[in-house]
């Protein structure tokens, strides 16, 4: 779990207003903050978020670094449409925010949407994106819009922002797909975006509907995983492990298809014979065992008889080995039949 800082740069500039990413470009941008803030501080409890809209007269911060789902939301209450995006001052009001977090253990990061065509040149962009990079800024950037005019300047700014693959430019064309869903399976989230199966989800359990019981899961996992490594430390040399005989199984149903339809009738009439004959043997021990301590609880219950008697012990012990012999010997007359 990354303990990282990150500023969310929204455009609600006049461009957002296009329908066509659902339901718009400024909405798709909200639900994507949402989601975005969600996965951060599920993390990790420690992680902050912060947002920033970049339209109008000059960008404003509208929720400082957070854990709090309440200050997101009341800080982008009322949040409107406003007129042109300023995309480069956006990031440097970012980087300002960033400094000044109160854990300077977290990393830092800035995630900006551009849906409307950036005004600055690629020369600043990219002198804006080596100042990111040597104050140790990560930087990701969701081009959709007007993707195709910004694509060039976006690809150079994040690469000069690059360091060991932090920073990451998605450009999402318009189509029917939900712009938050294409962010989930983008780089931007990696790991923290549950892309485990179950469409997507781990366990088949989306962490931000119910995080309690996808957190019940991971720990049920966890523990099942534990317990297997201790099984396995705890198990003597040369005894085969449970994976081992389910190989072995597996490879003796393999062997079992391979053969005719006569032979595997004989080969399963031979081990249902086998079967029957160790059920038999550990039922005729228990037997016996049960019949011995009837025998002497029968005895301690007469007047006047001693169990302890040594003759009394030596008759007992007589009979239950002649009753032992009468069954072997049946049994050995069983098996010449």
């Amino acid at each position: 779990m990354v303990l990282e800082a990150t500023v969310l740069i929204i455009d609600n500039s006049e461009w957002s207003r296009n329908g066509d990413y659902t339901p718009s470009r400024f909405q798709a941008q909200i639900d994507s903050v949402h989601y975005l803030f969600s996965i951060k501080t599920n993390d990790n409890p420690e992680n902050t978020v912060g947002v920033i809209a970049n339209a109008g007269e000059t960008p404003e911060v509208l929720v400082s670094l957070t854990a709090d789902l309440g200050v997101l939301l009341k800080g982008m209450y009322g949040l409107g449409v406003r007129s042109e995006s300023h995309f480069d001052t956006g990031i440097q009001i970012a980087q300002l925010v960033l400094k000044h977090r109160a854990n300077k253990y977290q990393k830092q990061r800035i995630i900006a949407f551009t849906a409307s065509p950036i005004d600055a040149d690629e020369k600043a962009l990219v002198k804006l994106g080596k100042k990111l990079k040597k104050n140790g800024v990560s930087i990701d950037v969701v081009n959709f819009g007007e993707h195709a005019a910004n694509e060039t300047k976006l690809a150079a700014f994040v690469e000069a922002a690059n360091n060991n693959e932090t920073s990451h430019l998605v450009t999402i064309p318009p189509g029917p797909h939900v712009l938050s869903e294409q962010i989930r399976a983008s780089p931007i989230v990696g790991a923290s975006g549950s892309a485990g199966g179950g469409g997507g989800f781990d366990f088949g359990v989306d962490a931000d509907m119910d995080p309690e019981l996808a957190l019940a899961l991971r720990m049920s996992l966890q523990d099942e995983e534990e317990r297997q490594r201790r099984g396995a430390a705890a198990q003597p040399i040369g005894e085969p492990s449970s994976a081992g005989q389910q190989r072995a199984g597996d490879d003796g149903d393999a062997v079992m298809e391979d053969l005719d339809e006569d032979e595997q009738i004989r080969r399963a009439i031979q081990m249902s014979l086998m079967e029957s004959e160790q059920d038999g043997a550990s039922g005729s021990a228990g037997d016996a065992m049960a019949n011995d301590d009837l025998v002497a609880s029968l005895i301690g219950s007469l007047p006047g008889v001693d169990p302890n008697d040594p003759a009394l012990q030596s008759a007992l012990g007589s009979d239950s080995t002649k009753n032992n012999t009468d069954s072997s010997k049946n049994k050995d007359k069983s098996d010449d039949k």
